[in-house]
């Protein structure tokens, strides 16, 4: 057993050693950063919303989380510390506009944590311009994502309601984040899961080679086939040459996010399966093609362990599917669900072995690849739980940017507390996409999604024609 400073180690799961591997491609090791804030439209007593950050550091092992390098090994390890006896610093933005707030918490989100045996993420109580108060978070990727950052949110707002509002119950506690470390690294360690979820992805990936479908039609394809001299060449470039990256939001209205919602509890589907029909019915359009293939993150949160836990379980696969014209737009959502569930069962394994093998397989050309698209949708939002019980109070959440991203573009989906509409949050290389680009695709996934759901029994060819 390996320890440091008294802590027994452990090694980075493939879900973290993932994040390693293109942080060690870029320039910045920013790369690794993500950054938030919630803000409320309500005066918070500081004092007692510090004890509520301090309280729920206590019960969140994830956010005690400290690295340590073997040099002998060359091999990252993990422990986790005590406590957090850190400055949660106070910052008031009032008298600045909302953009030189947004600007300087940006800037905060672009400074690279120190790595041995140092906190691994930043938490900072603000004052917005707007007179809205609150948290801002920044963490290291490798022990946070979207939905463990939502679970310590909640967790110090309920903290804080319990501590200073009647009737308001003391939050249930949370998980550790050992247990599950403990449990994933015993699966990856040779299991018969692992080793049936890898026979698993090997037949989806001997099927057939995959192929490239650009957001802008088959122009890059076409122009890699022309430079190479290979007419059948089934893979482009899917980024570009610089990491520099921004992120562009587009907004859906609570009306209709509603009517998409309603869609899928009629047809018990998952908002993701819709989200992923409007991407692949696009890009079917453009290219003319019937089999279209991108990128789709899955949470890993079947368990309350997983759920409660923290850290970081994103695994990335592709999700290919071959959909026909004359299939109805229910028929394809429906298809796409099945394909879903049956993946679900699978993605335990690592997503870097899966990429390994398909490459070894198909031998693309360096520097190309199939998916032009990355999806994650988000479900979890604070309005679920946390600030309902305190009537209309208004609260806000804002993501911000590191400045770089690994390929071409990441689109998460993530409902607005605001009001229960959807944010269309696009992380993009710049050179590679603009904001015009992003926003013309945007319409035209909405546009798809909207006239299916209208008109379910269309075929897929008819929705094409009219949009």
């Amino acid at each position: 057993m390996k320890t440091r400073k008294g802590y027994r180690t452990y090694p980075l799961t493939v879900a973290q050693k993932f994040h390693n591997y293109y942080a060690q491609y870029c320039p910045g090791k920013e790369i690794l950063n993500i950054g938030s804030s919630l803000t409320i439209e309500f005066q918070l007593d500081l004092n007692e919303l510090r004890k509520a950050i301090y309280k729920a550091y206590e019960r969140s092992e994830f956010m005690r989380a400290r690295l340590v390098y073997d040099k002998k090994e060359q091999e990252w390890y993990q422990y986790i510390a005590d406590r957090e006896e850190r400055e949660i610093p106070f910052v008031d933005f009032s008298g600045k506009t909302m953009e030189e707030a947004e600007a300087e918490m940006t800037a905060w989100t672009r400074v690279p944590f120190d790595q041995e045996d140092m906190p691994m993420n930043k938490v900072v109580i603000i004052k917005t311009p707007d007179g809205f108060e609150g948290m801002y978070i920044a963490g290291d990727h490798r022990f946070l994502d979207a939905q463990s950052l939502i679970g310590f949110l909640k967790d110090v707002i309920e903290l804080y309601c319990s501590a200073n509002f009647e009737n308001i119950p003391y939050p249930a506690e949370q998980r550790s984040y050992i247990e599950q470390l403990e449990k994933d690294l015993a699966y990856e360690a040779g299991s018969k899961a692992q080793a049936r979820d890898r026979a698993y992805f090997r037949r989806q990936i001997e099927e057939s080679e995959p192929v490239y479908n650009g957001i802008e039609g088959p122009a890059k394809l076409e122009a890699a086939r022309e430079a190479l001299g290979n007419p059948v060449l089934r893979t482009a470039p899917t980024g570009s040459d610089s990491f520099a990256a921004a992120i562009d939001i587009f907004h859906l209205e609570e009306e209709p996010t509603q009517r998409l919602m309603g869609f899928c509890e009629q047809h018990h589907v998952s908002l993701q399966c819709l989200l992923i029909m409007g991407i692949r019915t696009y890009l079917q359009k453009l290219n003319q093609c019937d089999d279209v293939s991108m990128q789709v993150a899955y949470a890993r949160r079947a368990t309350l362990l997983e759920k409660k836990s923290g850290g970081t379980r994103i695994h990335c696969f592709p999700f290919r599917t071959v959909i026909p014209e004359n299939h109805t737009f229910l028929e394809g959502v429906l298809e796409i669900r099945d394909k879903q569930n049956e993946v679900f069962r699978y993605v335990n394994f690592n997503p870097a072995e899966y990429l390994a093998y398909r490459r070894e397989l198909y031998n693309p050309p360096r520097g190309m690849g199939y998916e032009t698209v990355s999806l994650t949708y988000q479900p979890a939002t604070l309005r679920e739980k946390g600030l309902t019980d305190l009537g209309e109070i208004r609260y806000k959440t804002k993501r911000y940017g590191n400045g770089y991203y690994s390929d071409g573009m990441y689109l998460t989906v993530m409902h607005r507390p605001e009001d229960n509409g959807l944010d269309f949050s696009f992380e993009h290389q710049t050179k590679a996409y603009s904001r015009q680009q992003l926003e013309y695709f945007y319409y035209y996934i909405c546009k798809i999604m909207f006239k299916g759901v209208e008109r379910p029994n269309l075929t897929i060819g008819d929705i094409i024609k009219l949009v």
